[in-house]
């Protein structure tokens, strides 16, 4: 296959975020639209509300806020920043029926919070930040974003980083250097790499919360050797898990993502008390948006019972996070 030149890339992506902007513009971006009242919410399909009770007080554990007031890194080569901000959650909120949110800071802003704790700031009690920084973060920045909301860090594993390739080195220097914040540390691997890095994932100071499902390989699921590695961090007792992307660990795809159902499943009966749910808005990178309704119905085949589900939803988001 012929490498694409860097000029089709970068035309390629200015007529995508064109095309994103114009879809987000009509849906109403800043969800005091008609059409947000109506259920229609940016960067989502569908306009109705799930079919599964809302407990009150429940949480999305895994959004990112983007507003072009904030500037992609310099690293960032992938798709542009476009607006999918606070109001426009709102209207998420609004449709689904949650009210508590953690916003994560994404690979597009690098170690640049500003954005996740400018939202978080407009979100107020409600919200917690997850963010990225550097090993030259200073324990004062931490502590001052501490104060803005933030209770953990992100350790990405999987997609482009400012400093380069992530190492396990890394990983270890930046959960000695939070938990005397009494912080977390949120991992985004593959499967293969969960299942290299085990060890030392099992001996970190802090508590660690596992993204996306594991991100297991859809051919081979619970048969993929990750399976174990996760499950024997989860029965340390020590590990979290984040119920969310299902899109992104599937071959049969939407409605049902038989495959990612079966994976979620067998953790979440394994620890449902250390299970979060999150929806991954505004779920950057895909070419069709999935209803986010669907996605939260998931949570019923995952966890049939409704108590778990108020667990996953409610009690165990209060306990990680530190919600009120």
């Amino acid at each position: 296959m012929k490498a694409i030149h860097g000029a089709e890339v970068a035309r390629r992506d200015v007529l995508k975020a064109a095309g994103l902007f114009a879809m987000s513009t009509a849906v109403g971006l800043q969800g005091g639209h008609a059409e947000a009242q109506q259920g229609v919410v940016p960067f989502s399909s569908g306009t109705e509300p799930p079919k599964t009770s809302v407990p009150e007080g429940a949480c999305d554990s895994h959004i990112h806020i983007f507003s072009r007031q904030f500037p992609a890194s310099s690293h960032w080569k992938g798709e542009p920043v476009i607006d999918s901000d606070v109001p426009a959650y709102r209207s998420f909120q609004k449709r689904i029926g949650t009210s508590r949110v953690v916003v994560v800071t994404p690979s597009t802003y690098g170690v640049d919070n500003r954005a996740t704790l400018d939202g978080v700031a407009q979100f107020g009690n409600s919200a917690r930040a997850v963010v990225v920084v550097d090993l030259d973060i200073s324990d004062a920045e931490l502590t001052q974003m501490a104060a803005k909301g933030a209770v953990g860090i992100r350790v990405n594993f999987v997609t482009s980083q400012s400093w380069g390739v992530t190492t396990a080195e890394r990983l270890e220097t930046m959960a000695r250097k939070v938990h005397p914040l009494g912080w977390h540390v949120q991992v985004y691997m593959t499967g293969d790499q969960i299942a290299d890095l085990q060890s030392i994932l099992s001996r970190l100071p802090t508590p660690v919360v596992i993204d996306h499902i594991a991100r297991l390989p859809p051919a081979q699921g619970v048969n993929h050797r990750a399976y174990k590695a996760v499950r024997k961090l989860l029965d340390g007792g020590r590990t979290w898990m984040k119920l969310s992307g299902a899109y992104l660990n599937t071959a049969s795809g939407p409605p049902n993502y038989a495959d990612a159902t079966e994976v979620a499943k067998a953790f979440a009966k394994a620890a449902p008390e250390r299970m979060v749910w999150g929806s991954d808005w505004p779920h950057r990178g895909e070419k069709h948006m999935p209803d986010d309704a669907g996605l939260f119905d998931l949570l019923a085949q995952w966890t049939p019972d409704e108590t778990a589900r108020k667990k996953i939803l409610v009690d165990n988001p209060r306990q990680l996070y530190g919600f009120l």
